[in-house]
């Protein structure tokens, strides 16, 4: 009987430690989540800053061309990269992406380049045909977001001068309301037809029309570095408030669950000591009335 009872006082406090390390790990997640969603809301006026600029390079002269000639082979491949996670307790976040990716690159026809974002997803991409060339280290905090965007961008533009790929697509989760995220995709290259024609569609918001002075094509292709750079931001910036959310979200089950895990060592342990406590009494009796 004193074996179980301290096997259950051990089990109780072995479960109080990890409730403790859940609300830590539960905090750390809900604040993360409200500074990369803040980033997320403060790159949208940044990027629509950036359309407008590009709608107003284009308006006024429409032969430009953002398009970097490369040089051709037989046949280009379509390039992916997929943001997931590098560490666990996240749920399915990761599960959930790479069937995502792999059911829309499926639909693509041709060759595909992987990059994984990642060391999580780049192990469950690694399981199926979307073998994985390479992995970019996760940021940890917004500010290393910036080294991360650089080497994405550098690893394309190479890929692009060898002629290897041209179009290339993002995939990543999206945070919606609460702790719900939801797969996304976009087509991040080429710049093509449909991306000029929505530039198109955006109309100026003052009745006094921009000019760009100096050179035009000069100002468009820093334009469109800009937009190629907040693009991949903030793909990474949702990617990661929607992993904390998930995160978030699990440590709320696991608090629930070491909750109702707890009660019931509680009940067996006071349940036992009882019993024990029972049985003394029954002794101390059963000797009283023997000696009488």
């Amino acid at each position: 009987m004193s074996d179980t009872v301290a096997s259950l006082r051990h089990q109780i406090g072995s479960a109080e430690e990890l409730e403790s390390v859940v609300r830590t790990m539960k905090a750390m997640a809900a604040s993360s989540i409200g500074q990369y969603e803040n980033a997320v809301h403060s790159l949208d006026d940044y990027y629509r800053t950036v359309q407008l600029g590009l709608a107003a390079c284009f308006r006024e002269d429409k032969s430009l061309d953002v398009r970097p000639a490369i040089k051709q082979k037989k046949q280009t491949a379509i390039a992916a990269i997929v943001f997931g996670s590098d560490q666990g307790l996240v749920g399915q976040f990761n599960e959930a992406m790479v069937e995502y990716a792999v059911d829309k690159m499926e639909k693509l026809p041709g060759k595909k380049i992987v990059w994984a974002v990642g060391l999580r997803i780049h192990s469950r991409l690694a399981e199926t045909p979307l073998q994985p060339i390479a992995n970019f280290t996760l940021p940890n905090s917004i500010n290393a977001i910036t080294p991360l965007v650089g080497e994405i961008l550098i690893e394309l533009e190479a890929k692009r001068e060898q002629g290897l790929i041209e179009q290339v697509y993002l995939f990543h989760n999206r945070p919606k309301t609460g702790s719900i995220y939801t797969p996304a995709s976009q087509q991040l290259l080429p710049l093509d037809e449909t991306w000029l024609r929505n530039l198109a569609e955006i109309s100026w918001p003052t009745q006094n029309l921009p000019e760009v002075i100096n050179s035009r094509e000069q100002t468009l292709r820093a334009l469109v570095r800009e937009y190629l750079f907040v693009t991949l931001f903030r793909a990474c910036a949702e990617s990661l408030a929607s992993e904390n959310a998930s995160r978030l979200s699990a440590m709320q089950r696991a608090e629930k669950n070491i909750d109702e895990l707890q009660e019931d060592l509680n009940r067996t342990f006071h349940r036992l000591r009882q019993s024990g406590i029972d049985e003394e009494l029954f002794d101390v009796i059963s000797g009283f009335e023997a000696q009488r």
